[in-house]
């Protein structure tokens, strides 16, 4: 039976269901790095290159990433689950937000790529959509640095039902 008024909580609990990658967006305005970790990514268009990230309209990341015009991706790896979670903070300082966490610009956009991340994208703001409390931010990809053939190394960091997990039997 489904309820005919559906709330938040129950909507949050229903989608955790579907497990996700986890990456971190990373763009500089106004001379600040600003970083975010981000559930709400997937491909958009293989012609032209396109991504999409979903970023909450109260977060700070919101502004500098419209500012910026463009950004970075990077894809965690099960290791990253640290740098995950900081990220995700809530009223972290706003200076210094990777100055634990290796990174280095990327060669195109010069946006903060990690440097152990899976692989990485830089992009160019394409498109600007609303979505309720949330900007739908769609972004021409400019560069990849795609992950080398190492089905040794670590797998990505999932989240799933409200934690970060592994991928099993790895």
């Amino acid at each position: 039976m489904t309820d005919p008024d559906p709330d938040p909580d129950a909507f949050r609990r229903a989608a955790g269901q579907f497990a996700t990658g986890i990456v971190v967006i990373a763009a500089t305005a106004e001379g600040v790095t600003h970083a975010m970790t981000v559930n709400a990514f997937t491909s958009v268009s293989l012609d032209p290159l396109l991504v999409l990230v979903c970023v909450e309209k109260a977060a700070r990341f919101h502004d500098a990433v419209l500012a910026s015009g463009t950004w970075a991706v990077s894809v965690l790896s099960e290791d990253a689950e640290k740098t995950a979670r900081w990220l995700a903070t809530r009223g972290r300082p706003l200076e210094g937000q990777l100055d634990r966490h290796p990174h280095h610009p990327g060669a195109v956009t010069g946006a903060p790529i990690l440097d152990d991340a899976l692989s990485a994208l830089e992009c160019r703001t394409y498109a600007v959509h609303e979505g309720g409390d949330h900007t739908i931010v769609v972004g021409e990809v400019l560069a990849v640095s795609a992950p080398l053939a190492a089905a040794d190394g670590p797998g990505p960091l999932i989240y799933h039902a409200g934690r970060y997990r592994r991928l099993p039997g790895r």
